[in-house]
């Protein structure tokens, strides 16, 4: 598979398309829901509530935007992938976690949560034909491609994983 054009996404993603260098995005999108295993068992249950500063997510809620974000992609793939033509609306992940339930969920059933998401996308994507996978619809109010999403998908969690690595300091994570 073709890697995205620029022309296919909003700048704003140029950074999570970056993230990925492989050119076939289904096994990377696959890969991702071990490594995430791997990386958070990691993390001991007492400190799965921490923040690294005032004002910034805890482990667990970084999961629940993994989980939101995924969702949002995969309405936007279904929708341009069926020929969608409406601006499908942004979101805002701040706005967002004021209202979700992530702060009190076990890490594990976050995890579990994003798996069975995950797998969701991958099976729809798995699923495409090629015309399917170079539409092109728009969303917040730019256009984006089916095959651009994919990428947005797996960039958007190495992104935040290399956020737990760095910021949430759990070793291991790429």
């Amino acid at each position: 598979m073709n890697r995205p054009l620029e022309s296919e996404y909003a700048p704003y993603y140029q950074g999570y398309i970056a993230h990925v260098t492989e050119d076939e995005i289904l096994p990377v999108l696959r890969s991702q829901l071990d490594a995430l295993d791997v990386l958070l068992n990691r993390v001991a249950p007492e400190h799965e509530t921490f923040r690294y500063a005032d004002g910034k997510w805890s482990i667990r809620e970084v999961i629940g935007h993994l989980i939101d974000a995924e969702r949002v992609f995969g309405y936007r793939t279904f929708s341009i992938a069926r020929g969608e033509q409406r601006n499908l609306p942004g979101f805002d992940e701040n706005e967002y976690m004021l209202r979700a339930p992530y702060g009190r969920i076990d890490l594990e059933d976050l995890l579990s949560e994003l798996r069975l998401v995950r797998l969701s996308n991958i099976a729809m994507l798995r699923n495409l034909d090629a015309e399917a996978w170079s539409r092109t619809g728009v969303a917040n109010d730019s256009p984006v491609s089916v095959r651009a999403l994919a990428f947005i998908m797996a960039g958007h969690v190495r992104h935040h994983m290399g956020v737990l690595s760095q910021r949430y300091q759990i070793a291991g994570a790429r």
